[in-house]
C-alpha cells in the first residue's frame, strides 16, 4: 500500500500498456479495478531484495517515480510475471522483446569475470548475501544460504542477467571450492557430473562458504607460455565447459582463439591474473562435433549435448561443451580454418 505500507492480496491483469489490480471480495474480484500502473517509461527490478524477508518481490518504478512492490507466490510465478511485464514495457520495440526472451536462457558471462571479486562482495556485511542458521536432518548449520537466494543475489548485483546464467556462475563458485553444499538435498545434486545439474536453484537446497574460499595461488599457475603464441590476433573468445585430463571433471573455462600464430588457450575465471592455465597450437589439429544422443566415447560423467572434440597433432583429445548447437557450430567454424 502507498499510504499504509501493509500488504494486501490483489488480482492483477496485465494489458498491453498497463497493469490493473482489483480487490477480492468473497474469493471473487470486484468488477472495477482498484488502481492501475501505467507501463510506459516504467523500470522493473527482479529479483528485488529490498525486503529481506520477502524474496519473491518485483519492483516497478513509474516514470513519475512512484514505486510499486508486488509479491508473487513462487519464484517461477515471479519470473514469469517479470518477463511478461518487461515484454509489455518494451512492446513497441520488438527487437528488445526478442533479446529479452533470448536472455532468459542465455549463457554469456562477463568477459572479465572474477570469482574472487564475487565472493568478496558476497561477504560484504551490508550488501552481501544474507546468512541464516538452518536445521537439516538433525544437523545445525550456523551460516547458510539457499540456492535460490544466491541466484537472486547474483542477478540483483548484476553478475548475471538470467537464472540460467546465475546457476552456471554458482556452479563455478562451488566447483572451485568457494562455496559448498550442506544437507542432503544439495549434496545429492553434486553426484551429477554435468555442471548444469550440480547447483540447485531451490529454496530448500542449502549452501555455505567453504573455509578455503581465499585459496592460495597454486603452483600450476606458474606454467609459462611463450610470448609469441600469445601475440596472435584474437579471433574469438568466450566461456565453454571443458573436461579435465586427469580427474575427468568438467570446469568452465574462458577460451581465447588466436590467429598468426594459431593457438587456442583457456583461462581459469577464478584467477584474477590474466594468464592461461592451458593451451595448444592448432596446426595439424582435427575438430569435429560429437553426437547429441547419449554420452560419446571418451566423455566421462552425465554430460550430453553441444559437445565437440579437438585432437591435436600429438593425439591429445580435448572434449569441450558449448551452451547451444549454434555456439558449437560457431566455434568449429572459427577453429577449422586455423588448423
Amino acid at each position: 500500500g502507498h499510504v499504509v505500507h501493509n500488504w494486501k492480496v490483489r488480482w492483477f491483469v496485465l494489458l498491453q500498456d498497463k497493469l490493473l489490480y482489483y480487490k477480492l471480495e468473497g474469493g471473487k474480484k470486484e468488477p472495477s479495478p482498484k488502481g492501475r500502473i501505467l507501463l510506459d517509461g516504467c523500470t522493473i527490478t527482479c529479483p528485488c531484495l529490498e525486503y529481506e524477508n520477502r524474496p519473491l518481490l518485483i519492483k516497478l518504478k513509474t516514470k513519475t517515480n512512484t514505486d510499486y512492490f508486488l509479491e508473487c507466490c513462487s519464484r517461477e510465478e515471479r519470473d514469469s510475471w517479470a518477463l511478461d511485464i518487461t515484454g509489455a514495457i518494451h512492446a513497441g520495440h520488438p527487437v528488445q522483446v526478442q533479446e529479452l526472451h533470448r536472455m532468459k536462457n542465455s549463457f554469456k558471462l562477463l568477459a572479465n569475470i572474477s570469482l574472487h571479486h564475487i565472493v568478496d562482495k558476497m561477504h560484504d556485511s551490508s550488501t552481501g548475501i544474507k546468512l541464516t542458521p538452518n536445521m537439516e536432518q538433525g544437523n545445525r548449520y550456523k551460516e547458510t544460504f539457499s540456492g535460490s537466494a544466491l541466484v537472486d543475489w547474483l542477478i540483483s548485483n548484476s553478475f548475471a542477467v538470467s537464472r540460467f546464467e546465475a546457476v552456471t556462475l554458482a556452479s563455478m563458485l562451488m566447483e572451485e571450492n568457494f562455496i559448498k553444499p550442506v544437507g542432503a538435498r544439495s549434496i545429492e545434486a553434486t553426484r551429477y557430473s554435468d555442471l548444469s545439474e550440480q547447483f540447485l536453484d531451490d529454496s530448500t537446497a542449502l549452501y555455505m562458504f567453504a573455509e578455503s574460499y581465499k585459496k592460495k595461488i597454486s603452483s600450476k599457475e606458474d606454467l609459462q607460455f611463450n610470448i609469441s603464441e600469445l601475440s596472435g590476433t584474437i579471433v574469438k573468445q568466450g566461456y565453454l565447459v571443458k573436461q579435465g585430463h586427469k580427474r575427468k571433471n568438467w570446469k568452465v573455462r574462458r577460451f581465447v582463439l588466436r590467429a598468426d600464430p594459431a593457438f587456442l588457450h583457456y583461462y581459469d575465471p577464478t584467477k584474477e591474473e590474466n594468464r592461461p592455465v592451458g593451451g595448444f597450437s592448432l596446426r595439424g589439429c582435427l575438430v569435429s562435433a560429437l553426437e547429441d544422443n547419449g554420452v560419446p566415447t571418451g566423455v566421462k560423467g552425465n554430460v550430453q549435448g553441444n559437445l565437440f572434440k579437438i585432437i591435436t597433432k600429438n593425439d591429445i583429445h580435448y572434449y569441450i561443451q558449448a551452451s547451444s548447437k549454434a555456439e558449437r557450430a560457431q566455434w568449429i567454424e572459427a577453429i577449422k580454418p586455423l588448423t
